[in-house]
């Protein structure tokens, strides 16, 4: 391969090629005309020292970078080289690629070079092989999770995850991921040097989601329609030699661009929208009149350093509205107790890094801004009570603890295990488990401290179980269980906080963390039942010892009426708060008749066989999840439980909410409005108070269903992309490039509790316009 003397697209040539074989001399040829239409038109403008790759006709995949020129050789061959500016690496790859781009210019030029390049070769030796060699054991079928792609690994093959319980972060895990592009025959498009003059935004391009290079280099474009963010999955998009004056800043949304070429067009200003870009490695500019500033950053710093630019000076985007309140009508608040639940994995300080969230604003990541959006979230909520996640013990000793004392709140932590083999310092870095309760309104009779490896140690049925000790044990996850008592009714109530194994190649260990969670629930609601009710005078000193006004003089924002949690007025104290005293205290027959909230982080998808063994109280032993490992009893007998459990969100046949028993869970769930975080979820509940009658069993006082009715059939049911029909209401709880769905729920006991009000979904207009969370308004993905 050689440069034509005459090339239209070089004005300066390479006359020494620094890669040319010393053996090989090729013809110069002389009076060359303009590049043929050959589909054997060299790749590249100079002969290699090594031979052109082959490539499947079907996968055109852009350039491979070429070694580096010398930098006198280069400046002589660059018709925009700067005098004086020193030639660096970043840009010698720049004015090569540009280099050759312009060599492309004939029509379809990738498309007939890749079909050139994928002829077959006839091939002369006939392969010898070993009749005697032993053949490898077939490969395992890959690993089942609709929603995530195989586990990212390092470059000595270990897999990348959290810390485990004995050693301190070493690098950070990739979070869940999307599926993969839709699958197609072909996944390259080259519409490149056919003089297109216009791409109107209902050009059926734009609806191959499935294309991952785009050639629309060397027409006559004079605008590129919005349209583009369409086709999400693209890795490289050539715009060169157009037209072109502005780029739309929509194309910041195909965050999988890795190479982005908009050589030898006349566009003066970038659109800062282009920072989210993270994955780029070449952003090619040369041939356009930028600014000095942008080519400077790009000749000195390379293309990350224009993209961290533009990401860290662009303007946050609108505030998003408010997210509404689905209340159900037909509940009756006036005969029930309520309460009101949140949940949210805040996003560590240590695992909130620009390699993972590369697509965010440092000011935006950085914890000193996230936490106040947090504590900012938390507070207007105002729920009686708060699950969260990733909290560290620094946050939680110095900042929560601190700020939310002020409303109110009492708060109870558990750190993971490996937090007891640290020094202090790197003690207060490890995250855990907390749960913050209003203690002028609730009494906190115990809490439990579930680590995951430890109660798997504890089952004899696991003892020889090689699975437990090469999957379970090591991961190091914890939940956090709170028996509490109502200071004026003396109602009990149970809430779980726990965080789940993100990976998704251990969906059994999903599986068994939740398993042994609801055992250790079963035996605290048990030992709960048994204990003996407190006297109402007991209930009535407590309040006189506490401003019960505390939460109404803060002045914060509350749930809608009727909705937030029951803060009574100093004139009711003497009937205990405005429920009535000549009242029974509860007593509970077994501990299936006290209300019980599980929150938490699942990182599990509705299709899961997480979510069906929570809301189906009963899972197969031979569960796909389970991938065929022992786990004792789980899978000899299968998975049950009696807790009646029911996600808040979940959406019954037809798309309309439904609820059972009495005592409503009204929340907060998903992915944050109003600068809260994206992985909230919530509940207000209403209802049982757990009366004795003749038989001493607990009867509610009052049942609060949602009839499925027409009025609320406005409330549509969401349809995760690309897994079974979801019956959540909220469309996601994560929201990042590669991943958006639910992950995260609060389960109430159906038996005992109903849903009264849910917050609903995030603004789809407003999630259209960004990449994902972290940002500006959401402080946790």
């Amino acid at each position: 391969m050689y440069y034509p003397n005459n090339s239209p697209a070089i004005q300066t040539k390479l006359p020494n090629d620094p890669w040319q074989r010393s053996h090989l001399q090729l013809p110069q040829p002389q009076n060359v005309g303009p590049p043929p239409t050959s589909p054997g038109y060299p790749l590249y403008p100079h002969p290699l020292s090594h031979p052109t790759l082959h490539q499947h006709p079907h996968h055109q995949n852009h350039y491979p970078s070429p070694p580096s020129l010398q930098p006198h050789v280069l400046a002589q061959g660059s018709p925009a080289s700067v005098p004086g500016q020193p030639m660096t690496q970043h840009w010698q790859q720049q004015l090569l690629k540009c280099e050759m781009i312009r060599s492309s210019r004939s029509p379809h030029h990738r498309a007939r070079a890749s079909a050139m390049a994928s002829r077959n070769v006839t091939k002369s030796a006939i392969p010898i092989t070993n009749p005697n060699a032993v053949k490898s054991p077939e490969q395992q079928p890959a690993n089942r999770d609709s929603t995530a792609t195989p586990l990212s690994e390092s470059t000595n093959g270990t897999a990348l995850d959290h810390p485990s319980s004995t050693v301190a972060p070493v690098a950070e895990a990739p979070r869940q991921s999307s599926s993969r592009p839709p699958d197609h025959v072909w996944t390259a498009l080259d519409m490149g040097g056919i003089n297109i003059k216009n791409l109107p935004p209902t050009s059926g391009l734009f609806s191959f989601s499935f294309l991952i290079n785009l050639y629309l280099n060397h027409n006559a474009l004079t605008s590129i329609p919005p349209e583009i963010a369409q086709l999400r999955h693209l890795e490289l998009l050539d715009l060169s030699g157009n037209a072109l004056e502005t780029l739309p800043p929509e194309i910041g949304m195909l965050v999988n661009l890795k190479e982005f070429y908009i050589f030898d067009n006349r566009i003066q200003i970038l659109p800062p929208e282009l920072g989210t870009l993270h994955q780029l490695q070449t952003l090619g500019i040369e041939g356009n009149p930028l600014d000095v500033f942008v080519k400077s950053l790009v000749q000195k710093d390379g293309t990350a350093a224009l993209i961290s630019h533009l990401r860290d000076t662009c303007p946050p985007p609108p505030e998003p509205p408010a997210r509404p309140w689905h209340s159900y009508p037909d509940s009756d608040l006036s005969a029930s107790e309520t309460f009101s639940v949140i949940c949210s994995n805040i996003l560590c300080e240590k695992y909130a890094t620009e390699r993972l969230y590369g697509y965010t604003p440092q000011w935006a990541l950085s914890w000193e801004y996230r936490k106040e959006l947090i504590l900012s979230d938390l507070r207007n909520y105002d729920a009686d009570f708060i699950c969260l996640q990733e909290v560290d013990i620094g946050q939680y000793e110095d900042y929560f603890t601190k700020n939310l004392s002020e409303n109110g709140y009492t708060g109870i932590y558990w750190p993971k295990g490996r937090a007891k083999n640290l020094s202090e310092h790197d003690r207060r870095r490890v995250d855990g488990c907390a749960t913050f309760y209003k203690s002028h309104k609730f009494q906190l009779i115990e809490s439990h401290l579930v680590d995951y490896s430890a109660c798997a140690m504890q089952r004899s049925d696991f003892k020889k179980t090689d699975d437990m000790f090469n999957r379970v044990l090591g991961k190091d996850h914890i939940a956090t269980i709170c028996l509490f008592e109502n200071k004026f009714t003396g109602t009990r109530i149970v809430v779980a906080n726990t965080h789940i194994i993100w990976d998704p190649n251990y969906a059994d260990v999903k599986l068994v963390q939740t398993a042994l969670l609801i055992q250790e629930i079963e035996k605290c609601v048990d030992e709960f039942a048994s204990f003996p009710p407190r006297r109402l005078e007991e209930m009535e000193d407590d309040d006189e010892e506490n401003d019960v006004s505390s939460s109404a003089a803060t002045g914060l924002q509350t749930p809608p009426p009727g909705l937030g949690s029951r803060t009574p007025s100093r004139s009711s104290k003497r009937r205990t708060n405005g429920y009535s005293k000549t009242r029974k205290a509860p007593t509970y027959s077994d501990g299936t008749k006290i209300p019980v909230i599980v929150a938490g982080d699942f990182n599990s998808v509705p299709s899961s066989g997480v979510y069906e063994f929570l809301s189906n109280g009963t899972l197969s032993k031979d569960h796909e999840d389970l991938k065929g490992h022992l786990y004792g009893k789980y899978t000899s007998e299968g998975m049950k439980h009696k807790l009646g459990l029911r996600s808040a969100y979940y959406m019954g046949p037809g798309g309309v909410p439904t609820t059972a028993g009495a005592q409503k869970v009204d929340g907060a769930g998903g992915s944050h409005a109003n600068g809260t975080t994206s992985g909230v979820n919530g509940v207000q509940t209403n209802g049982i108070n757990g009366h004795t009658n003749g038989s001493g069993s607990s009867t509610p006082s009052s049942v609060t269903k949602v009839k499925q009715t027409s009025s609320n059939s406005s409330i549509p049911a969401y349809r995760i992309p690309g897994t079974p029909e979801s019956n959540e209401l909220l469309r996601l709880t994560n929201y990042t490039p590669s991943y958006q769905g639910v992950l995260d729920y609060i389960w109430y006991s159906s038996g005992n509790l109903g849903v009264n009000a849910v917050l609903g979904n995030v603004d789809e207009k407003y999630l259209e316009k960004v990449v994902g969370f972290p940002n500006a308004h959401f402080p946790s993905e």
